[in-house]
C-alpha cells in the first residue's frame, strides 16, 4: 500500500513512456516484416513484455538492448509452441496474438490469468473460423485459453462483431496481408474504440500495406504482402499523460506532459477536449501538451472511444461542481476489471455518490475524503485514483504494483510533482 501526499504543484513538466498500444502492434508488425526493424522508444511493462515473450516463442529474434528494440522479421514463418502461451492480463496481447497464431505451424494455445478466462472473445474466434482457421475456446466458454490451428489463410469475406473490443477488428487486419486472396471485413456490430482501429491501420501503412475502407464498416486487404521493415519510433502514450493532466484539472496547477502533439492518432488526446470543457486551460505547444487546471464544472460526454480514461475522467468529475454523465461505456465491464463496478465502489468510499445507469457511468461531484482504494489488479483504478490524493489528505493505494502492467515507472513520475 502506498500513500498519497497532496502538494502544492505549480508549473511542472513531465515526460512519459511510449504508447502502450503502438508498441504491442509495432512488435507484431515488425515480427511479420521481411526484415531487421528498429523500434525506438518502445514500453517496456508487463504487457508488452508479454507479447515480446510470445513473439520469441513463435521463433522471432528479438534483442532487447537499453535504447532500443530490434526485431528479426521472418516474413510470417512462425513455427509452432508445444507449450501454453501465457500472456497474464493482457486483453491486447490475447487478441492481437490469437490472429498472429493462425500464421503458424501447427496448434497454438493461448492462456492467461483467472481474469483473463472471463474476458469475452468468441467474436474473435468466430470471425477467424469464417476465414477457414481453427479457433476455439478451451472451454467452450467464448473466453480464454483458446487453441489455434496455425497455416495458410485463404482469406475472403467475413462479418465481425465489434461491440465489445476493436481488437477483434485489429487482430484480423494485422494478418489479412498474409492471406492468399486477401479479407475484405464488414463490421455488424459496433466498433467501440475507432481510435484503436486507425492506430492498426497507421502502423499498417507505415509498414507499406494499405487499407481500402469505408468509414469503421468496411475494410479491405490484399493477401500476398509482407510487411516491409523499417526503423520506426513509439511517440508517448497518451492514455499515461492523461494522469497527469488529471492532476492538473484536480489541483488547480499547469503541467505540461513531453512529446504529445496534437497531430497524435491516440484518441486518449481527446481527454484535454474533455477538461476544457470542464473549466481548464489547454496549450498545444511544439513540446507537449499542457493543462492548466481551474473551476470544475460537470459535462456529459460520450467514451465509447476513450474507455480507458473513464476512471481518470471519473476521479477528476468527483471534484466539479455538478454532476457527470460518461456515455456508451458499458464494454468496460469486461476490461482487466470490471471498471465500472471499480469506480462506483471507490468513489463511494470517498463519499462521491456515482451509479451506473444502463450503459452509462453517472458521477456527483462534490468534496471528496481520504480513502484506501482497492485496485482489483487493475492499473487503471490504481493511476486514477492517486490523483485524488495530490489533493486531499488520506488516500491509500493497495496493490500499487500493479501499475507494471502498463507504466512501471509511474509512483517515480508521481513523485515529481511539486518539488
Amino acid at each position: 500500500m502506498v500513500e498519497i501526499i497532496p502538494r502544492i504543484i505549480n508549473q511542472c513538466q513531465v515526460n512519459v513512456p511510449g504508447s502502450k498500444s503502438y508498441t504491442h502492434r509495432l512488435l507484431i508488425a515488425s515480427a511479420l516484416s521481411d526484415g531487421i526493424c528498429t523500434l525506438k522508444n518502445c514500453l517496456r511493462s508487463e504487457d508488452t513484455l508479454l507479447t515480446l515473450e510470445a513473439l520469441r516463442k513463435m521463433d522471432v529474434r528479438i534483442d532487447d538492448i537499453k535504447t532500443e528494440i530490434m526485431v528479426h522479421g521472418n516474413k510470417g514463418a512462425l513455427k509452432a509452441c508445444h507449450e501454453p502461451v501465457f500472456l497474464g492480463n493482457s486483453g491486447t496481447s490475447m487478441r492481437l496474438l490469437t490472429g498472429v497464431a493462425a500464421l503458424g505451424k501447427g496448434e497454438y494455445t493461448l492462456t492467461g490469468t483467472s481474469r483473463m478466462s472471463e474476458r469475452p472473445i468468441e467474436d474473435l474466434l468466430d470471425g477467424l473460423s469464417s476465414l477457414g482457421v481453427y479457433a476455439r475456446s478451451v472451454k467452450n466458454n467464448g473466453c480464454p485459453p483458446v487453441v489455434i490451428k496455425g497455416g495458410k489463410i485463404k482469406g475472403g469475406r467475413i462479418e465481425l462483431k465489434c461491440n465489445l473490443s476493436s481488437q477483434f477488428l485489429s487482430s484480423i487486419l494485422l494478418i489479412a496481408p498474409y492471406t492468399e486472396r486477401g479479407v475484405e471485413i464488414e463490421v455488424i456490430e459496433g466498433p467501440v474504440s475507432k481510435p484503436y482501429i486507425d492506430m492498426t491501420i497507421d502502423i499498417m501503412a507505415k509498414f507499406g500495406v494499405d487499407i481500402k475502407r469505408d468509414g469503421y464498416l468496411k475494410f479491405g486487404v490484399e493477401g500476398r504482402r509482407c510487411y516491409r521493415a523499417g526503423n520506426y519510433c513509439v511517440e508517448p502514450d497518451c492514455s499515461q499523460a492523461g494522469y497527469f493532466w488529471a492532476a492538473a484539472a484536480v489541483t488547480g496547477s499547469e503541467i505540461k506532459v513531453k512529446g504529445i502533439t496534437k497531430e497524435s492518432r491516440q484518441g486518449d488526446i481527446k481527454l484535454t477536449e474533455l477538461f476544457e470543457r470542464m473549466g481548464c486551460e489547454i496549450a498545444f505547444e511544439k513540446d507537449g501538451i499542457s493543462v492548466k487546471g481551474g473551476s470544475l464544472s460537470g459535462i456529459e460526454a460520450d467514451m465509447s472511444d476513450m474507455p480507458d480514461m473513464v476512471p481518470t475522467l471519473a476521479v477528476v468529475a468527483s471534484f466539479a461542481k455538478g454532476t457527470t454523465v460518461m456515455k456508451n461505456v458499458g464494454h468496460l465491464k469486461a476490461k482487466e476489471s470490471d471498471r465500472l463496478s471499480a469506480v462506483v465502489n471507490e468513489l463511494s468510499k470517498t463519499g462521491i455518490e456515482a451509479n451506473c445507469t444502463g450503459t452509462d457511468l453517472v458521477v456527483k461531484g462534490g468534496t471528496p475524503r481520504g480513502a484506501e482504494i482497492d485496485t482489483y489488479n487493475d492499473h487503471r483504478i490504481a493511476m486514477s485514483f492517486a490523483v485524488a490524493g495530490l489533493r486531499i489528505p488520506g488516500i491509500f493505494i493497495k496493490d500499487e504494483k500493479c501499475v507494471e502492467k502498463s507504466f512501471p515507472d509511474f509512483w517515480n513520475v508521481l513523485g515529481t510533482l511539486g518539488r
